[in-house]
């Protein structure tokens, strides 16, 4: 695998398996693809599966060399961030391999009095496009709201400045019904006629608050003169327009020209994440890491970002959105907003979101490069949660297992740094219980363990974890106390129901977050223990049942046996068998042993 495989596969492998859009880098560092994800990671990998069927798939998967991507709250969010990426970036394979009968764009064309209108085709013309959009009803209904508005010529006439002036063109009806007026016979001049586009322009950038208030000013004129048809028509458009508002970008249209920043960070490095917020649309996301030298505070790393990055992307943004104020040299020119609902709170966790999860993905990456540290992370963290007097590099864990009392055992794993060290595990006949008492069988097992390690000099463990509640911790503790371990072995039970966690002589149990590495860990080892006594009692379950009195007698095999019970299908029946027919089946000699050992047995299948 050669670096530029290996680079990828390590982002892929980090990827979160949440909502967001991936943009896609050539070596160049341009952005070449940008896509959206209900599940970044699974779609991600997709590309890198298999051989694409699609060529110009396959040629876009040749030419990726990094890989880029911003997480969001839900899968309709991804897809508006997506169109607005596509807007800033104008990547390069979007359009050969979006499927354009989904997202159709707005076009102004480049050409003399410019057309606006709808398509599904890219023309690379000099024609300014607009999308793709999520709705096509929206696209619709935005067109008919800029006809209405404003009176832009529909006809497809190929117009000059020459065939204008020598009157090749005739007027047509949207001219007589006055949403034209008439550029294509010399009755508007290029200069009203353009100052319209480019009004229109901002609006399709995401100022569609000059649509909404035309809309709400006609419709109640048209309320007031008693006209309430036509004012309902235009208030299902208007309603259409201010849903198209609140709904088509990530960012409200009226915040324009604002830095965000979020910061996250742990013991050894701080990470900020940027946002620049413009024309009503994200249109930069960025995150550094600084190693900590000192006990820098939060307030001095952040505004240590701020500045790096602002200079970095050359922002001339005013106000700037962080989570708590930082350290930075006052300036007049700028505000910090600190919000607590809202928009501007939304954008702000939109930061947040993205500065965790890149705070995840470099703590992954550093594990796979160094496993131990890994190890090393999760026991600490064990030991904080559970208040342990020493790191847990050794755990061992128990579980009872019998059906009805039959075949009573149990099962003892045992984890060193955090994974199975499966050479260590023990299996545990129930020998001085009678019947199905949990409490008796975990009594004696856990005595039996330690007992024996403390006779040979064995390393005990740091933790022990018992699967089941306050019942079989107590036992498992008066066990320990009589064997003077207590001291020196912490020991938990974890209930099954609610999978909280139980401390010897405390009324009062422990819950950790259902997401917790912690529990995480502790779960793995009860399910563990688990599998390998429920595999244990049954191995010893199919052995009974297989059982039979040939098993003891010496000198007949298993080979033999099964030819035995073939033949004459039980024991009673091989009693009555004259020894001339048996000696004939199985030789002289085992025919002796055979029925000497069946009249010595009592024991009846």
């Amino acid at each position: 695998m050669n670096k530029k495989h290996e680079h990828i596969a390590s982002i892929i492998s980090s990827l979160p398996n949440k909502p967001g859009c991936y943009q896609y880098l050539d070596e160049k560092g341009v952005i070449i693809y940008v896509g959206k994800a209900k599940d970044l990671k699974r779609r991600v990998a997709s590309y890198f599966q298999k051989e694409p069927e699609n060529n110009k798939t396959r040629i876009l998967v040749n030419r990726i060399y990094d890989i880029k991507y911003v997480i969001v709250n839900t899968e309709e969010e991804a897809l508006l961030l997506e169109n607005n990426l596509i807007k800033q970036y104008r990547p390069r394979y979007n359009v050969l391999l979006k499927d354009d009968k989904t997202y159709p764009s707005i076009v102004i064309k480049n050409e003399l009095f410019p057309r606006i209108f709808q398509t599904r085709n890219i023309v690379k013309d000099g024609s300014l496009y607009f999308g793709p959009y999520a709705s096509p009803h929206t696209v619709k209904v935005m067109l008919q709201m800029i006809k209405m508005l404003y009176p832009i010529r529909s006809c497809k006439f190929p117009m000059s400045r020459e065939s204008i002036k020598n009157n090749k063109h005739k007027v047509c009806l949207d001219y007589h019904i006055k949403r034209c007026k008439g550029p294509c016979v010399g009755l508007q001049d290029e200069e009203e006629y353009n100052r319209n586009i480019s009004e229109i322009k901002e609006i399709l950038k995401g100022n569609s608050s000059r649509i909404s208030h035309a809309l709400m000013a006609s419709m109640q004129a048209l309320a007031a003169e008693m006209r309430f048809e036509e004012a309902q028509i235009l208030k299902e458009k208007y309603d259409v327009i201010e849903n198209y508002r609140a709904r088509s970008t990530v960012v409200p249209p009226a915040l324009n020209n604002i830095d965000v920043f979020s910061f996250a960070a742990n013991e050894h490095s701080a990470y900020i994440n940027y946002m620049h917020i413009g024309s009503g649309a994200v249109v930069q996301v960025y995150t550094i890491e600084y190693k900590k030298r000192l006990n820098e505070a939060d307030e001095e790393l952040l505004g240590l970002g701020i500045v790096e990055l602002r200079e970095r992307f050359k922002s001339t943004a005013r106000e700037i959105i962080v989570p708590f104020l930082p350290d930075v040299a006052s300036d007049k020119n700028l505000f910090f907003t600190i919000p607590s609902r809202g928009d501007k709170k939304k954008l702000l966790d939109l930061s947040i979101l993205n500065v965790k999860q890149y705070k995840v993905d470099k703590l992954k990456s550093e594990e796979k490069l160094n496993p131990e540290q890994r190890s090393t992370r999760l026991l600490k963290m064990i030991q904080t949660d559970l208040h342990l007097p020493l790191l847990p590099i050794h755990i061992e864990c128990f579980d009872n297992s019998n059906i009805q009392g039959t075949n009573p055992v149990a099962a003892c794993v045992v984890f060193k740094k955090a994974k199975p060290s499966k050479k260590d595990y023990r299996r545990f006949h129930i020998k001085t219980v009678v019947g199905p008492d949990d409490f008796a069988s975990m009594e004696e097992v856990v005595t039996r363990r330690y007992k024996r390690l403390v006779e040979e000099n064995a390393p005990l463990p740091q933790l022990i974890v018992i699967d089941g509640g306050k019942g079989q911790l107590n036992v498992a503790t008066d066990a320990l106390r009589k064997l003077n371990l207590l001291d020196k072995i912490t020991v938990v039970g974890l209930a099954k129901r609610l999978e909280e966690i139980f401390f010897p002589e405390d009324r009062v149990p422990l819950v950790l977050d259902k997401n917790s590495e912690t529990l995480k860990v502790i779960q793995r080892l009860r399910d563990e223990a688990h599998r390998f006594g429920i595999t244990f009692h049954r191995n010893l379950r199919s052995k009974k049942q297989t059982f039979s009195e040939l098993d003891t007698i010496k000198g007949i095999g298993e080979k033999t046996k099964e030819l035995l019970l073939k033949k004459y299908r039980s024991v009673k029946r091989l009693r009555s068998v004259p020894f001339d027919e048996l000696t004939g089946l199985i030789g002289e000699k085992k025919a002796g042993l055979l029925l000497k050992g069946l009249n010595e047995t009592t024991v009846k299948i």
